[in-house]
């Protein structure tokens, strides 16, 4: 260990059992210093780690030079307070011990494994290290399970079968226009019973517009059990992969990749590996000739797509002529723009149980010679006003997107405000569903409680969120209700970049990728009153633009990325006068200081997938009553790091519903919660069940 230190005062494991009895001595920053001492612990057996990459890595000043300097920053502030501390001393120097912790378990959990991988020899892969008790996310890639059998499927399916049992054919593109049903179709042959028999490994991705090679590497990785890897360039993830399949081969591999864009050959020639009982299966709408063979799956025969909507309009009309109602059944057909699924369904779901002269009416009002996007469009005319504003809201969301069913009612309470009661906004989800116009998809919990819907989620067809986004782009920029931003690298639009008047949207909605530095440009948005932010990058720095969104009521912050993002810039919060709830998922917070940007007229925070660490110490002098004196709703929900809820949670003397659920590592409460004489619901429930594919991919 002397080695990679090269500092040369201290050798072996010497400065580490320094630093964990001085810091365990230390009375002063009790227990914050106590998990600093058994952070120390837990780096000693990785020092054998890296004691065996010498005459591999440059230690001195390449590859663990953050971790060096961050030993001897530990060593600086445990040296400080064995001298004593000043009371003005400690909030500086409570955060820097925080720094110090969090930057040694970041080290635990990528660097050092990233330096395993460096060092591979070729006979393995990098071997999982359980030193670090983390979350790993272990259903990434898996298939989802289909949630209808449609009619007509079973020749495309055995056609398929057919395929993949060649062994000329190493990969297969399903190609049909959208609606055609090809994602069911693939989710079906998934699940057969010969196909699992076939390939003991199915891994499928929804891929994007803009698929990222790294982020799916790292889910591969994760979904097998392995630790997270950060790569630096596209290569070293290619190489990873050949590693991983090279690993996992003999049993039958079966990649999958649904809905893949034009332009995408190249990263698919990358999962193009000669390994043998390995096949790769994709969908588009697009065929890739240099890839591989296509099968064209065709819309339903005739018969199978009266069958269909016979199904789902039923109960039909009554009718004393069944030529004419025949004459009826093939013109409502004959609109189903070439007998597509999707559009068969959301028809017949619109006719369901409606008289024989509405019937007429609709078919009637049809006109030949429109796209995919209009044949849904009577469904969309026949909602009712408030419907028709929630639909065209699915349209902020990310493609491909589950999400919680308690994000939506959240912006909808305080979009429409016709009443607080989440129970109204839950009936909108149902009637939208039962138009076929979106999905609810229940996560294997119970029935859902009034008020908590974290265990439901939505998913929208592509094609009926494009008809979401038509809608909405009738209206011009500056006065439509929504505005979608998608920003690739830290290219804005170029029409946002030049704009020099207010927007006037209500809801915003900002997406960004990986590779985003958080360098925003100036917004003028002051009629905002929703923000949704999904991003994917590890560091984040929320638009100082926010401030200015003096009508703000919700903000959303949705990490996608495959590691958990660090949220900075908080204090651009703190002049809104009107946020009333705030969500975060999948981010590394400091609960500290939210009180301390005393939001006065925050009702409810949630917390998903989130990471606290070390926030819950009184280090600051925080009146909570009063900097957050309309607070009434917590949720903590998969935060796999808390093992107490956080002191200052006690002394918000306005909170009537506190949830805590499915956090396995949850010990106690606090002390003083019998302070919470407001109280009406305590909610602490654990699900022993692993994160499902359904939360964690879009």
């Amino acid at each position: 260990m002397s080695v990679w230190l090269g500092r040369g005062f201290l050798s072996n494991s010497n400065l580490l059992e320094t630093l964990i009895f001085a810091a365990k001595i230390s009375t002063d920053f009790k227990p914050l210093s106590e998990d600093l001492a058994s952070t120390l612990e837990r780096l000693i057996p990785l020092s054998e780690e890296i004691e065996s990459f010498q005459g591999k890595l440059d230690f001195a000043y390449g590859d663990l030079k953050e971790l060096v300097d961050t030993l001897f920053r530990a060593r600086e502030v445990v040296n400080t307070c064995i001298e004593g501390v000043s009371w003005f001393q400690k909030p500086i120097l409570t955060r820097e011990i925080q720094r110090i912790v969090n930057d040694m378990l970041k080290f635990s959990r990528t660097e050092l494994h990233f330096l395993q991988f460096r060092t591979l020899d070729d006979g393995g892969l990098c071997k999982r290290i359980d030193c670090f008790s983390v979350p790993v996310y272990t259903d990434l890639c898996s298939v989802p399970l289909p949630d209808k059998d449609l009619l007509g499927f079973d020749y495309p399916l055995m056609e398929l079968k057919k395929k993949l049992r060649d062994d000329s054919v190493g990969c297969l593109v399903v190609c049909a226009p959208p609606g055609c049903g090809k994602t069911t179709l693939v989710a079906q042959l998934c699940h057969d019973q010969e196909i699992k028999g076939m390939f003991k490994h199915i891994f499928y991705w929804v891929t994007s517009r803009t698929p990222n090679l790294r982020v799916m590497v790292q889910h591969l990785l994760l979904h097998n059990g392995f630790k997270d890897l950060t790569f630096t360039n596209d290569s070293q993830a290619a190489n990873c992969l050949r590693k991983l399949l090279e690993e996992l081969k003999g049993n039958g591999i079966l990649l999958v990749f649904d809905d893949v864009f034009a332009g995408a050959e190249s990263l698919l020639k990358t999962f193009q590996i000669n390994l043998q009982d390995y096949k790769i299966l994709v969908t588009s709408q697009f065929e890739f000739p240099s890839f591989g063979p296509t099968y064209h799956l065709k819309p339903l025969e005739h018969q199978d797509a009266k069958n269909l909507l016979i199904q789902l309009a039923s109960p039909l009309p009554h009718h004393t002529n069944p030529y004419e109602f025949e004459d009826l059944l093939q013109k409502t057909l004959k609109r189903c723009n070439g007998l597509l699924p999707l559009v068969i369904e959301v028809v017949g779901v619109s006719l369901k149980g409606r008289g024989l002269h509405l019937w007429k009416d609709q078919v009637e009002s049809w006109s030949e010679g429109k796209t995919i996007l209009e044949r849904p469009q009577p469904s969309f005319n026949a909602l009712e006003p408030h419907l028709k504003e929630c639909f065209m809201d699915m349209g902020s969301f990310l493609e491909d997107q589950k999400i919680r069913a308690s994000v939506i009612i959240d912006l909808w309470v305080e979009l429409y405000g016709t009443s607080s009661s989440s129970i109204v906004y839950m009936k909108y989800l149902n009637d939208l569903a039962s138009q076929n116009l979106l999905k609810l998809i229940p996560l294997g919990r119970s029935e859902q409680e009034d008020g908590f819907y974290n265990g439901l989620l939505v998913t929208q067809h592509d094609v009926l969120r494009e008809l979401a986004i038509h809608q909405s782009r009738l209206e011009s920029i500056l006065e439509t209700k929504r505005l979608k931003l998608e920003i690739i690298k830290n290219k804005f639009p170029e029409l946002y970049s030049n704009l020099r008047q207010p927007i006037n949207a209500r809801l915003l909605s900002i997406a960004t990728d990986n590779l985003f530095s958080s360098s925003w440009i100036q917004m003028d948005c002051p009629n905002v009153e929703v923000l949704i932010l999904n991003l994917s990058s590890s560091d984040y720095a929320l638009p100082s633009f926010i401030a200015g969104m003096k009508k703000l009521k919700v903000l959303t912050i949705a990490n996608h990325g495959v590691s958990l993002a660090k949220i900075t810039n908080f204090s651009c919060l703190s002049s809104l006068p009107n946020l009333k709830r705030i969500r975060f998922e999948k981010a590394s917070v400091t609960l500290l200081d939210l009180p301390q940007l005393r939001l006065g007229s925050l009702e409810k925070i949630s917390f998903v997938m989130c990471s606290f660490g070390e926030v819950f110490y009184d280090c600051v002098d925080v009146d909570i009553s009063k900097a957050l004196p309309s607070l009434q709703e917590i949720e903590i929900d998969y935060c796999y790091d808390l093992d107490e809820v956080p002191y200052w949670i006690s002394q918000v003397v306005s909170l009537k519903k506190l949830s805590v659920t499915n956090c396995y590592k949850l010990s106690r409460l606090p002390n003083d919660i019998d302070n919470l004489s407001k109280l009406e619901v305590l909610r602490l429930l654990e699900l022993r069940e692993p994160m499902s594919n359904s939360i964690l991919s879009d």
